[in-house]
């Protein structure tokens, strides 16, 4: 009998966590919270933390027609911490391909295998681009436009926030 309530699914099992997980990706969810009796499981994407950067930019800028974006100043008045630069704003129309999610990127969906795509690769909505890992799951991150890939914005490993610019396509 008591080997029965340690083998029963409950909302903390991690199998659990992952299927919920699955699905909020696949249903593109920010959050779930499920509640039964007194048990209860609240599930978040991204970070509920203060906000360091301005909003996403458009997806497509014109030639000169974006300003750089400002690091936002922490309660504290001094300003956020940035790792990286962002990188520089396109000369040419491109489409950005940005980060649905908070996690670590990766160009290849194993260090044996070719990367998903490459500068000069022709994508469509579909194409895989990448992989963003986020609390051990791999999430596939499509393209969601046409054209040929211009720009590769961040290395292979390199953590991304929401939002965080990852390839340039030129569309065609």
């Amino acid at each position: 009998m008591a080997d029965d309530k340690r083998d029963a699914p409950r909302p903390f099992d991690v199998r659990t966590v992952e299927y919920l997980l699955n699905l909020m990706s696949e249903h593109e969810l920010s959050e779930v919270d499920l509640k039964e009796g007194d048990q209860r499981i609240r599930l978040r994407k991204g970070s509920t933390a203060p906000v360091y950067y301005p909003a996403p930019a458009p997806v497509a800028y014109a030639s000169g027609s974006s300003p750089a974006p400002q690091p936002v100043a922490h309660a504290s008045g001094s300003p956020a911490p940035t790792a990286t630069s962002p990188p520089a704003a396109p000369a040419k129309n491109y489409v950005e391909i940005k980060s649905p999610m908070v996690g670590t990127f990766y160009t290849r969906p194993d260090p044996k295998k070719p990367e998903f795509v490459t500068v000069g690769a022709k994508v469509s909505p579909k194409t895989v681009v990448c992989q963003i890992e986020a609390m051990k799951l791999y999430n596939a991150v499509p393209a969601e436009c046409t054209g040929t890939v211009a720009e590769v914005c961040v290395k292979s490993g390199d953590f991304v926030e929401y939002g965080t610019v990852l390839f340039r396509v030129e569309p065609s």
